[in-house]
């Protein structure tokens, strides 16, 4: 029996939602995160809609340049309690069609439809279906990838943005990947992308010629991952419940400052929330991390690995208050600070934990 996944991507998600929630925002430029009229242009953009991309706006770009390439852009805060409300409806809508969803972000999942379906054509009408009891539930539209892995139908999906609807049948995925760049393919960043370059392979067709051993020498472990990926092999199931690696807080300054003061308020706060979701999670952190950036954008990250682990929110606070001491350069002014806490296992042996807490 062939696999049918489908990848579900909500179109630029939170900004959707305003435009959704706000009608006069409806085909205009929107970017979800701080005003830089108001906020003095700090931070990044969390999402934008695709009016403003037009204008080369993109997640994590600097609010500020955001503001210079589009200034007449509606900049609207982040509402985060609002998003994952909607993404709780999204994934009941999900689980109307099967047990078998993985979410992997607030706003995507993948999900497993091949006990439901006969063959391609039933797997269209489903996805159909669900993009309908989208549009009709949450007023929001999504792209939907099909394909027999969970890394074709990702592609697929990344390919007819925005509300598209994209079928690689398994006999297709060679031709269908062959003319993609390499970028494409998970785990190929900047660096692996510019090694692939200087053996000129630019596209997956390019590096499916290269035989497994050669890639294994370059590349180690991840020229068989390479190697598998070009060829279209992917096995991996939809997981249906995964687990938390890390939990995190950041919070980037109004203004660089180099007041240690405000600093230690700041991870003071953060330290609290991180230690407030490892309780609610009951969950605890072998690992606790820093993670510090300066006002000309250069970023450090530092951890500290516990013999005993801890879900305490002044414990975390010491450790991170000692690796700031240790990094911070005399006088330098810091844009940003976060708390990660990562390595984590349940309180009680035997609990369960889940991403959806």
């Amino acid at each position: 029996m062939n696999r049918w996944i489908l990848h579900v991507d909500m179109d630029a998600f939170y900004a959707s939602i305003e435009q959704r929630d706000h009608p006069e925002f409806r085909g205009r430029p929107v970017v979800v995160g701080a005003d830089p009229r108001q906020g003095f242009g700090r931070g990044v953009v969390a999402a934008c809609s695709y009016e403003a991309r037009k204008f080369g706006i993109h997640s994590a770009l600097p609010i500020g340049q955001a503001y210079r390439k589009c200034p007449d852009a509606i900049f609207v805060r982040p509402d985060m309690a609002k998003y994952k409300e909607v993404s709780r409806h999204l994934r009941m809508i999900f689980a109307e069609i099967t047990d078998l969803v993985e979410p992997i972000s607030i706003d995507e999942a993948f999900l497993d439809v091949s006990a439901l379906v006969q063959g391609p054509e039933a797997a269209v009408r489903l996805a159909r279906d669900l993009k309908q009891r989208i549009r009709s539930g949450e007023e929001l539209t999504a792209s939907i990838g099909i394909g027999p892995s969970k890394f074709v139908a990702k592609i697929a999906s990344d390919l007819r943005k925005p509300d598209g609807l994209l079928l690689i049948r398994p006999r297709e995925v060679l031709q269908f990947l062959d003319p993609l760049p390499v970028s494409r393919l998970w785990g190929v960043g900047p660096k692996t992308g510019e090694r692939l370059s200087k053996m000129g392979v630019t596209t997956i067709r390019q590096l499916r010629q290269i035989d497994a051993e050669t890639l294994r020498q370059r590349f180690g472990k991840m020229g068989n991952h390479l190697s598998r990926l070009a060829n279209g092999i992917d096995d991996r199931p939809v997981v249906v419940e995964r687990q938390v690696k890390s939990i995190s807080q950041e919070h980037t300054f109004s203004v660089d400052t180099d007041d240690r003061k405000q600093m230690d308020a700041a991870l003071a706060k953060m330290s609290d929330k991180v230690a407030s979701r490892l309780n609610e999670a009951d969950l605890l952190a072998r690992t606790v991390c820093l993670k510090l950036r300066y006002g000309n954008f250069r970023t450090l990250t530092r951890q500290v690995t516990l013999r005993r682990p801890t879900m305490d929110g002044k414990e975390i606070l010491g450790i991170v208050r000692r690796l700031l001491d240790r990094q911070l350069q005399p006088g330098a002014k810091v844009r940003l600070l976060g708390v990660r806490a990562a390595l984590l296992r349940p309180r009680r042996s035997g609990s369960q934990f889940s991403l959806l807490f």
